[in-house]
């Protein structure tokens, strides 16, 4: 139980738990952290249009490499640069060099800076030559130490074993990135949009979601582009906070075979943003709907009973819109199944992997 509240965790209210109380304290921390890199980024901006990268590189675990997912979409469509994910196992377990490449970007992306192999990888791509973007929740950890620019995410003590605000700063801070990277002005205006709509975001009414879901044991979690790695975190928090198993797809990906499971009342929560990627989104959902699935689609245009409300915007912003409404749902899901969200077994808030 979390602390200072008594019963089973079916029995509190939503308004109780860490996670939902972090959670809706997103767009304070967004308005925080473009305060605070603002221009620590216009400068990283200018740098890499003077001398553009060769190749980039993430290092991430968990929710945060779902946020590097994000920013690989980002980057890949708005700058052109190829993006890819490191496997930190290379370094912390088969101690391998890395081949030197001084006009590499490395992003190194985490909410408590500590993990051992992460910092393991990041020195590696350090001595090879590389450029080190940290994007880190703590400022005072090894990560942060390490780090050539450090975008602090600002997001302030987050207790809950989940994540949610670290998750949505460090989706903001590489659109932010991006943006003064590109000289995107409607980007840009977009983000800076971003903590009062993540406010609107947040009372966004997904109840619905909850009885679909309740007695769930599998489900699908599809999205496409920019909101792949929603996808993919959303996919995680079913699992870590409802104990729900549940794979993200991409809405094309998921016609490779996975399809095949869904059938007439298996789950599948969609995402779908207002461009051609979320296109394919609705394409795959009105599949799904011709099966009888259990479905719902988060999607700005709101049509059909299976529609959860969404914020149209930027095309690039309105996933980060959508995993805010999604957090409030999922915490409720995680009560209606008897879990305790802030507290899920056997995890705990740092992940030390070697």
């Amino acid at each position: 139980m979390v602390e200072g509240t008594a019963g089973p965790a079916s029995e509190r209210d939503v308004a109780t738990t860490l996670m939902d109380r972090e959670a809706a304290e997103s767009g304070a921390a967004v308005g925080r952290m473009i305060e605070a890199n603002l221009t620590r980024l216009t400068a990283l901006g200018e740098r890499l249009r003077a001398a553009p990268p060769a190749r980039i590189v993430t290092i991430a675990r968990g929710s945060s490499d779902h946020a590097a997912t994000y920013g690989k979409y980002l980057i890949e469509t708005m700058i052109g640069v190829p993006v890819a994910s490191a496997a930190p196992s290379v370094a912390s377990v088969f101690s391998a060099n890395v081949a030197e490449e001084p006009a590499t970007l490395c992003i190194a992306i985490s909410q408590s800076g500590r993990s051992p192999d992460l910092l393991a990888t990041v020195t590696a791509q350090r001595a090879a030559g590389a450029h080190i973007v940290a994007l880190v929740n703590d400022e005072q950890s090894p990560l942060a130490q390490q780090a050539d620019t450090l975008v602090a995410l600002s997001a302030g003590p987050e207790k809950s074993v989940a994540a949610t605000k670290s998750y949505i700063t460090a989706l903001a801070a590489q659109a932010l990135m991006v943006a003064l990277w590109s000289e995107n002005e409607a980007l840009l205006t977009a983000v800076n949009s971003l903590p009062g709509e993540l406010e609107r975001a947040c009372g966004l009414d997904w109840s619905s979601a909850v009885p679909a879901l309740r007695d769930a044991t599998n489900m699908f979690v599809i999205g496409r582009g920019y909101s792949f790695g929603i996808a993919q975190e959303a996919a995680l928090k079913f699992k870590e906070t409802c104990a729900l198993h549940a794979e993200a797809f991409s809405a094309a990906e998921v016609r490779h075979g996975p399809m095949t499971i869904v059938r007439a009342g298996f789950p599948v929560l969609g995402f779908a943003t207002s461009d051609t990627a979320g296109d394919s989104v609705r394409e795959a959902a009105q599949e799904f709907a011709a099966r009888d699935a259990l479905l719902r689609v988060a999607d700005p245009a709101g049509n059909g009973e299976a529609a959860l409300p969404a914020i149209p915007a930027h095309p690039a912003i309105e996933p980060i819109l959508m995993v805010q409404s999604f957090y409030r749902m999922v915490n409720a899901l995680a009560l209606a199944r008897g879990m305790d969200p802030d507290k899920p077994q056997y995890l705990s808030k740092v992940t030390e992997t070697r």
